[in-house]
């Protein structure tokens, strides 16, 4: 008589099925190596953070102002001004990753005044193509350096 082995009371169906399948991933597999990522403006900035992280097939942007590259300065101009100059410098850190605004998946916008919205719409679909990452948006207070806006992304970074 074969004995079949019972799961334990804790371990849920849907648990046991996720290790058992062939996609399940294997322990014997090399963990992916995490990058954190810097161009020689950002580590001219000396910030502390990374200007990317890249993890698998993901790219990961810090957030983005509307600052002139390589310094600590808003761009003149008001709410549209720094908007563009954020999703330029966005579009320059996917590039030197290799990447393009096509390979964004994901953006997460904060405003310091939700006012700002119909405006900031209006830079960004001049920026960018459809079809559009998906994106969410909300109101902040106290962003750095007083800027207006302040846009974070994730990328695509597979082949």
């Amino acid at each position: 008589m074969k004995m079949h082995r019972a799961r334990p009371a804790w371990l849920p169906f849907t648990a046991l099925l996720a290790l058992t399948s062939p996609l399940a991933v294997s322990a014997a597999e090399p963990a992916k190596k995490t990058e954190f990522l810097n161009s020689p403006q950002a580590l001219a900035a000396d910030l502390p953070f990374s200007q990317a992280v890249r993890h698998g097939d993901t790219l990961y942007l810090s957030g983005q102002v509307g600052t002139v590259p390589g310094t600590r300065n808003l761009v003149p101009g008001g709410l549209r001004a720094e908007a563009q100059q954020a999703l330029e410098n966005i579009r320059a850190a996917l590039e030197a990753n290799g990447r393009t605004t096509a390979d964004l998946m994901k953006c997460t916008v904060m405003l310091a005044d939700m006012a700002d919205w119909p405006a900031f719409n209006e830079v960004w679909r001049a920026f960018l193509k459809k079809p559009y990452p998906a994106r969410s948006a909300f109101g902040a207070s106290g962003l750095a350096l007083g800027a207006r806006v302040e846009v974070e992304c994730i990328a695509s970074a597979g082949s």
